[in-house]
């Protein structure tokens, strides 16, 4: 139908407000409590324009659209409404916009400086309601209130969490719990609808929940920020309360080609950002991806698509989760890519460096195939050519992604003495099953996952007494606390925050002397001060010594390209060496840091391998047609207390036995479960943004 807004004749849907018609033609009439995702309710009176038949200004959101209805916006009747309604708004707010956190982003502020309402006009109310803070992620400005009701329809007409409403108090009438009942209490799934649509900065995230450092979409949802490939976890957690297995896989795999093996092993960075965690403890989003992969479907495979050779070659040195992952990406461009790998399987230190209680070989395997089947050619039990003698032998580039396979043995007196290994070769041999008998105690040195992973292989390995000593406290060491319990529970003993002296014994190791560390911290130069307890010498008795202090890339001298540190590969920002044609990626340039930044750092080399090859450099797929999420959550009796479930686990006595897979994957109905404990934070991102009087 049609009707003539300010002479201007528009088009509107029948059941349309005057509003809504008005600025989908692009007029602006001035509006607060009304917002493109909310019903209206015309209690503002700022959206009020003059109809032709009509006597006084009425809310154009709450009349609808007739056959050749006249309206006037700017008509005298109007404006008095509009100012009118403005000022009593203003009289109870604070005068000073500069201190509020959505200054110049306000559209209050935005609006009385439409409608010519200034500072100097306010008839002021003092209102000195302190500031609510004692809610987790959501801090509530009372004084900053307009009393719009957006925030509670959003909370009962959007979500159905149905947590705010209006409240008569002594200070009059503000938003609120009924019963002035904490957040948590009254039900609330913070999911941030409220912060959202507020147009004044009343309800705000809590303070340090918002970084500049990142977009505003970024700090929204923290967890995919977090992770390295930022996958899409809001979205794949959904599919996972739904039972829907195949297009959660198929979400994961958009990012990643290692989703099982990821859901064993990932150091899941996401989880220390997710905002669960000001609830209590975060969501399980590592075992939630392997529940999902672990259901193996394939039918993500039927939308992967691979473009027409380019005729360019790429080799790739080395087997691991960087090269692996870069090779991939390549060969679906359309290059024609070979994979050179010294050990006799692919995984590199997936393989060679985890142990399989924690990733069985079948999981590695099995995902090594799909990214096998895409073209890509593998050569193990090869040692590739240096890079330039690659290049000249028809390649058109090269990627070194040889990881950090040389264990880092400490200048310790007696370090040279039999039954000294270094955590590299004992887990790789182990791997093998090459290791003779460790006797019956063994010490590793050094305090993260990797000492535990020795630590934890040597008990398998029939050592009836492992200790670890690290110099780092408890509470400050590197491996993940889930390990550090784990190894308790197996009978590991641990010496934290001790100092190792030297290995004794003549020819073969027969104990180690520690002593307790007093204090240990760095100076300005970044180098190790340990101040020692005096008389704290004790020797620990045992057969053989693990160094687990760390480890790096092995014969990097002889690739011919700049090296950093020693022996670390130098890169620059787009992953390209001092050679050209020649990139680097993973822990040969990072030193050892996460499987899942390893499989970031081979999406972004082949992102820039192939720019080099003369592609557009858009790796990016979708496997499953992107769906809009329902933002209709409901209510959940006791959501903000429900607690982080875990897989089930192999009793300690048990698993100390054999290499078998400690941890389960998730049941069905665990997953669901673990996954409805979302805040499904992205909702908020699909909230619609009002415009401002200048953006018409």
């Amino acid at each position: 139908m049609w009707l003539t807004i300010n002479d201007k004749q528009i088009e509107a849907n029948e059941g349309m407000s005057v509003l809504n018609a008005a600025l989908g033609a692009g007029i602006y009439i001035p509006h607060l409590c009304g917002h493109p995702d909310l019903e209206a309710v015309g209690g503002c009176r700022l959206c009020s324009v003059e109809i032709e038949g009509m006597n006084q200004a009425v809310p154009s959101c709450m009349i609808k659209v007739q056959e050749g209805m006249k309206v006037t916006v700017n008509g005298p009747k109007a404006e008095k409404t509009r100012k009118t309604a403005m000022e009593l708004i203003l009289a109870t707010h604070p005068a000073d916009c500069t201190g509020c956190p959505k200054y110049g982003k306000c559209e209050l502020q935005s609006m009385y400086q439409y409608l010519g309402v200034g500072p100097e006009r306010w008839k002021k109310k003092t209102r000195t309601v302190p500031t609510d803070e004692s809610n987790p992620l959501i801090r509530h400005l009372f004084t900053r209130c307009v009393r719009c009701g957006r925030c509670v329809r959003a909370c009962r007409e959007l979500r159905g969490v149905k947590v705010l409403d209006f409240q008569t108090t002594e200070e009059g009438v503000r938003i609120g719990t009924d019963g002035n009942i904490s957040l948590i209490e009254a039900g609330c799934k913070f999911c941030g609808a409220c912060i959202e649509v507020c147009p004044t900065g009343s309800i705000m995230d809590a303070l340090g929940q918002i970084s500049e450092d990142v977009s505003y979409g970024e700090h929204v949802v923290p967890c995919r920020t977090a992770c390295p490939a930022h996958t899409d976890i809001p979205r794949y957690l959904r599919y996972i309360k739904e039972g829907d297995y195949e297009k959660a896989t198929s979400v994961i795999r958009e990012k990643l080609p290692f989703p099982e093996t990821l859901g064993c092993i990932c150091n899941h960075v996401c989880e220390t950002a997710c905002k669960r965690n000001e609830l209590g403890e975060p969501l399980s989003i590592c075992k939630l991806k392997r529940a999902a992969a672990a259901s193996h479907s394939d039918k993500w495979k039927k939308n992967r698509k691979s473009a027409a050779p380019t005729g360019k070659k790429a080799a790739i040195i080395g087997a691991g989760p960087a090269g692996l992952t870069a090779a991939y990406y390549l060969a679906k461009k359309g290059h024609e890519v070979t994979v050179f790998e010294a050990n006799e399987k692919a995984g590199g230190q997936c393989r060679y460096g985890i142990p399989s209680y924690r990733l069985p070989d079948e999981v590695l395997d099995r995902e090594i195939s799909d990214i096998l089947e895409v073209g890509v050619r593998l050569k193990v039990n090869t040692t590739s050519e240096a890079p330039e003698v690659l290049l000249k032998q028809g390649y058109d580039t090269v990627l070194i992604a040889i990881g950090t396979h040389k264990g880092i043995l400490l200048p310790l007196e007696g370090n040279k003495l039999s039954g000294v290994i270094l955590n590299t070769d004992f887990l790789k041999n182990a791997r093998r099953d090459q290791i003779g008998d460790l006797g019956k105690k063994v010490m590793v040195l050094g305090g993260g996952n990797v000492a535990y992973d020795c630590a934890r292989t040597a008990l398998r390995l029939g050592a009836e007494e492992v200790h670890i000593a690290c110099l780092e406290s408890k509470n400050n060491m590197t491996a993940d606390a889930e390990e550090i319990k784990e190894g308790k529970d197996e009978g590991i003993i641990l010496h934290s925050g001790y100092s190792f002296l030297r290995i004794t014994g003549n020819t073969k190791v027969q104990g180690v002397e520690l002593q307790k560390v007093d204090q240990f911290y760095f100076d300005e130069n970044r180098k190790a001060v340990i101040k020692l307890v005096e008389g704290s010498q004790e020797i620990i008795p045992v057969d053989h010594v693990i160094f687990a202090v760390g480890q790096a890339p092995d014969g990097t001298n002889t690739l011919g390209v700049e090296l950093n540190h020693g022996s670390y590969v130098k890169v620059n920002s787009s992953f390209s060496t001092s050679v050209s044609g020649v990139f680097g990626a993973g822990d040969v340039v990072t030193g050892t840091k996460s499987v899942i930044e390893a499989i970031a750092a081979g999406r972004q080399s082949a992102i820039e391998m192939d720019r080099y090859l003369g592609g557009d450099g858009d790796i990016s797929e979708e496997l499953l047609k992107k769906e809009m999420a329902d933002p209709f959550l409901g209510r959940t009796e006791g959501f903000g207390n429900l607690e982080r479930l875990t897989p089930s686990r192999l009793e300690p006595q048990e698993r100390k036995k054999s290499f078998a897979a400690v941890e389960q994957p998730f049941t069905c109905g665990e997953a669901s479960c673990e996954a409805g404990r979302c805040l499904q934070c992205d909702l908020r991102l699909n909230i619609t943004n009002p415009k401002l009087w200048n953006e018409y």
